[in-house]
């Protein structure tokens, strides 16, 4: 028998709620919720007609209810569900396994308060992510959820495991990661992504492409192109295990796990034969591999898109997508970002007029862009110019900027401008690329100050923020404290010292707290040579309390990491 009452938690755009109740007995009831504000989700119209087949089928929909507080949700007499759903539960962009472990034994703790003498609890997980001799591949236990020790803690046992079969809920689609380019994204990088292809269009003609997996296998073909080697020097490698070895599954800095990454970004599609399943041929392609990094251009994908056979000399092809960098933690720096790249080919004997033109309508409309939001009768605050590089035959953009007063960058590299790289010859074709930072631009137009912010879940950041308008974005969050610690230690005379690798670490440890990292000073022990050095990390957040306990926690985690990953001996 069919069960009598569902409780579905978590939903995102109600996807799964609809395609569900579909599928039920019409004595089944189905209590849909999620911990967004019916406010938050009316503004995506996926989640109104999903709403909207829901309550003509008479299921009840409930906003704001937290799953790890469900006896709060529901009083008694409406409890004894006789199951409960939760889908690819996660915590956030930059939570880690740590936090999502808490999220699943908060959920299994609130379950036992509202199901029934028989119920049972479904959760879906990525693969892997569950830690068991089931997950394929098997994550060592502790770089996994451990979803069997965290229902136990609600007095729960793992009684079946099977494939989560979307065949099953056709419409359903997870909403893991909102995306800022998706079709109904009214966040700033999405709306000056569509002004800019817009104005551009108007100059040549577009073709949009649906952008590639962002995992590179090593080895791949479009990895190892001679003009991207600065790229890939500062790329996130991950190394990949199969089973629950002693090798670890994550290096060079990066906190985030494989499957998350492969979720993360699930919804992109591929520049392959559409006549395959590319979501699980990339995935199994990339499971096979013992290392993989995450691209960290755009222009990994140049080869896949002019040697396809339906490249257009004479049109603008365009890819947008995120993108992922080791940097230095400064203020307009940033690991993850969101890139859209213009290719453009045209016969070789046509070079100098294309590129003019080319320059001179993006200068336009990158102007027009910057200047939006300036009163009538003032200044120009940015002014954009394309700097000449003689050694890479290109021009990086850049940008003159004062939005953010006189202690910051007054000059920011936006994005590149290249033609024909050495390893890219196509007949009597030339190529011009043009890269732009999406993030930084973003920044730049609404006076954003701090990049952090783009990535908030805070729905006082997005309401500002109406399509077709643009207006300087004020903080709502006003004089946020700052915690400044002092770290030093001693270096491993065998190993070098990497500074960028520091930068990453305490980036990942800190979970994008640490705002600054500033070198002091260097000391060498006057008998043993040893050399030791000094430096100053300063923690502020810019959407969320920060107390001066969770910075002395969060400093004595780096101290850990650092002896581990960079072989030093902390102080």
């Amino acid at each position: 028998m069919a069960p009598r009452r569902l409780l579905l938690v978590g939903e995102g755009n109600f996807s799964f709620a609809a395609a569900l109740s579909e599928t039920l007995y019409a004595s089944t009831r189905v209590t849909a919720t999620c911990l967004q504000r019916s406010a938050d989700v009316a503004g995506n119209p996926v989640a109104r007609e999903n709403l909207r087949r829901l309550r003509e089928r008479g299921t009840e929909v409930r906003f704001g209810v937290d799953c790890t507080q469900l006896a709060d949700a529901f009083k008694p007499q409406h409890r004894e569900f006789d199951r409960i759903y939760f889908n690819f539960p996660h915590c956030g962009r930059k939570a880690g396994v740590a936090k999502n472990r808490e999220l699943l034994a908060k959920f299994f703790q609130s379950c036992k308060d509202v199901l029934a003498d028989e119920g049972e609890v479904h959760v879906a997980l990525c693969r892997g992510q569950g830690g068991t001799p089931a997950d394929k591949p098997r994550r060592e236990w502790h770089n996994s959820w451990q979803v069997v020790a965290m229902a136990a803690l609600g007095g729960f046992i793992l009684s079946d495991v099977h494939p989560f079969g979307c065949e099953a809920v056709p419409g359903y689609k997870c909403t893991g990661y909102r995306g800022f380019l998706e079709a109904h994204s009214c966040h700033p990088v999405k709306t000056i992504n569509e002004k800019l292809i817009a104005e551009l269009g108007k100059a040549f003609p577009l073709k949009r492409l649906k952008c590639s997996f962002p995992l590179l296998p090593e080895g791949s073909p479009s990895v190892l192109t001679s003009w991207n080697c600065d790229h890939l020097s500062a790329a996130f490698w991950i190394s990949l295990c199969e089973d629950n070895s002693n090798s670890e599954s994550l290096t060079s800095g990066t906190t985030q796990d494989i499957e998350d990454v492969l979720e993360l970004f699930s919804e992109f599609s591929l520049l392959k034969d559409s006549g395959r399943d590319s979501k699980q041929e990339t995935h199994e392609e990339i499971c096979g591999q013992t290392k993989v990094c995450l691209r960290p251009s755009l222009l990994v994908h140049v080869q896949a898109v002019i040697q396809a056979p339906d490249f257009l000399p004479g049109s603008l092809h365009v890819l947008s997508a995120p993108v992922f960098r080791k940097c230095h933690i400064l203020p307009f720096t940033m690991p993850a970002f969101h890139e859209t790249l213009f290719i453009l080919g045209f016969n070789k004997n046509l070079k100098d007029s294309y590129l003019q033109s080319l320059l001179d309508h993006l200068k336009d409309t990158l102007d027009s862009l910057l200047n939006q939001t300036l009163l009538e009768g003032s200044k120009l605050s940015s002014s954009v110019e394309f700097v000449f590089q003689p050694k890479g035959n290109d021009y990086i953009i850049n940008v003159k900027s004062h939005n953010f007063g006189s202690d910051c960058a007054k000059d920011l590299i936006i994005g590149s401008v290249a033609t024909s790289a050495i390893s890219i010859v196509h007949k009597d074709q030339c190529f011009m690329f043009v890269s732009v930072n999406l993030d930084l631009l973003a920044m730049l137009v609404w006076g954003i100050s701090d990049w952090r912010m783009l990535w908030t879940f805070d729905h006082r950041f997005l309401k500002h923020f109406v399509p077709g308008k643009i207006e300087s974005f004020k903080s709502y969050s006003l004089y946020p404290p700052c915690y400044v610690h002092d770290i030093s230690f001693w270096l491993d005379e065998k190993k070098e010292f990497d500074e960028l690798e520091f930068h990453t670490v305490a980036r990942a440890v800190s979970q994008d707290t640490v705002i600054s990292i500033q070198f002091l000073s260097s000391f060498q022990h006057p008998e043993t040579q040893q050399v030791s050095l000094c430096y100053r990390l300063t923690y502020q957040t810019c959407d969320k309390a920060l107390t001066q306990q969770q910075v002395a926690s969060v400093q004595s985690q780096f101290r850990k990491e650092i002896q581990q990953r960079l072989h030093v001996t902390p102080r």
